[in-house]
């Protein structure tokens, strides 16, 4: 403890003075820091901005006064001045009284954060400013602790990489293997063996012409709209040789797909809002096709009779936006916008079946988007013309089955990796508090 002293951050940091206007002379022509994220990367940018600025220099510690706890800092190592608006600040500091590495760990560690909370009205909450930091009292090592210390950091650091960096490759083999499974299950290759038990099956063209007789029958009745003729199906676009008893189709002589709908514009018209009618959007979705329980929005009767209700187990695809292909299967009935598409629950085929050939195609629908709006969109024919291979109803509910227990044991080897990444957080939240707990001593030793 003899090596510690309590000193102020403004004894060995020194704000590197100056506000400009944006347009002011003396920064013309000058980068911008776009932003430094929670690696401590800097971003650099040509952006304007109507922002104050500040200058920085090579060897400068550069700090994100919003988000310094979570590592938005970082010493600038670049060869040119840039520029970065009032909310960074921007430092020198005395080498010979501190190590920058070594605080910029103690700016991420739980202790600054506790420090914050004490010394700055506002706590973490506050924008971190020179004036809240500078006058900061914290228990400081001399500079040869100081390295010894960060030298056993940078050890743990490097373990906790490795780690983490085998936790993500984890994740995108396990990302892989629920593709490969989905991949099996509609080439039929899990139910190999039950089809060999099962020669009696009735053919998968035989349930397909119900479903045709069907549609026809609900379109002569206006239940329905008629559907474009789909394109038939080329030798190209056929991937794999189709098991016996199951067919070729389109999605779209399989599935019937039906836009949403909310006629009033804006769609944000508080007039609407308010009623008995659950009304869902976009955000409800996800990539696996999760069961919707929840809404955060209601129709009354007016926006209720100008939307369109789908019953419950219809599955819901996104069909603008950056999360295009995401899916949900709805848990009552619900309303939601032309953004969306649904497919309405039929006894005739299975649903469960119809959402894992829609979690299958998500690469190939995400990759036909186009740009309009300036946000992407697909069009009804790229769900329709996609290529299915059809099996039988009864073989289809196998094919369910081993599909979920499989993807039952990817769910807790997933669960296990997020165990073990909060771990590994929570082990180098334990390591810097450990580092710096003299700063906690302080407290009660010098009042």
């Amino acid at each position: 403890m003899k090596t510690w002293k309590k000193v102020k951050v403004g004894d060995f940091l020194f704000e590197r003075e100056g506000r400009y206007k944006p347009d002011s002379q003396e920064i013309a022509g000058l980068k911008r820091i776009d932003k430094i994220d929670f690696s401590g990367n800097f971003h650099i940018a040509n952006k304007p901005s109507k922002t104050d600025m500040i200058l920085i220099k090579p060897g400068d510690l550069v700090i994100s006064g919003i988000n310094v706890a979570k590592g938005a800092l970082g010493v600038y190592h670049g060869q040119e001045y840039v520029t970065a608006t009032i909310h960074y600040s921007s430092y020198t500091f005395d080498e010979g009284k501190v190590s920058v590495e070594y605080f910029k760990r103690f700016l991420k560690s739980p202790l600054f954060i506790q420090l914050l909370k004490e010394q700055v009205k506002g706590g973490i909450k506050t924008e971190i400013k020179p004036k809240h930091l500078l006058p900061l009292e914290i228990m400081l090592p001399d500079k040869q602790e100081q390295l010894a210390i960060l030298k056993r950091f940078q050890r743990i650091e490097n373990e906790d990489r490795e780690i983490k960096s085998e936790l993500t490759n984890q994740q995108i083999l396990l990302k892989k293997l629920r593709q490969q499974i989905l991949q099996e299950a509609i080439e039929g290759k899990l139910t190999a063996g039950w089809r060999a038990q099962n020669l009696d099956m009735e053919p998968a063209n035989i349930l397909l012409k119900r479903i045709a007789a069907e549609r026809a029958k609900l379109v002569k009745n206006n239940k329905i709209k008629a559907q474009k003729p789909l394109p038939p199906i080329k030798d190209e676009e056929k991937p794999f040789e189709l098991p016996q008893g199951w067919e070729w189709c389109r999605m779209g002589s399989y599935a019937f797909f039906e836009r949403g709908k909310f006629s009033i514009r804006p769609r944000n018209d508080p007039s609407c809002f308010g009623g008995e009618y659950p009304f869902i959007q976009i955000g409800s979705l996800d990539q696996t096709g999760s069961l919707i329980k929840h809404f955060r929005q209601t129709l009354n009767k007016k926006g209720f009779e100008a939307s369109k209700s789908f019953e419950m187990g219809t599955i819901a695809i996104a069909i603008v936006g950056g999360t295009i292909g995401n899916l949900g299967v709805l848990g009552r009935d619900m309303c939601f916008p032309d953004s969306m598409v649904g497919v309405r629950p039929d006894a005739m085929k299975n649903q469960d079946f119809i959402l894992n050939l829609l979690r299958y195609h998500q690469p190939a629908v995400k990759k036909a988007a186009y740009q309009m709006a300036g946000q992407p969109n697909i069009k009804l024919p790229t769900l329709n013309n996609l290529v299915c291979a059809i099996p039988s109803i009864e073989e289809q509910a196998v094919i369910l089955v081993k599909i979920n227990n499989l993807l039952d044991l990817c769910d807790q080897l997933e669960a296990k990796i997020t165990q073990n990444q909060v771990h590994a957080e929570q082990l180098m939240q334990a390591v810097l508090k450990e580092a710096f707990s003299h700063n906690s001593e302080a407290k009660s030793k010098n009042p």
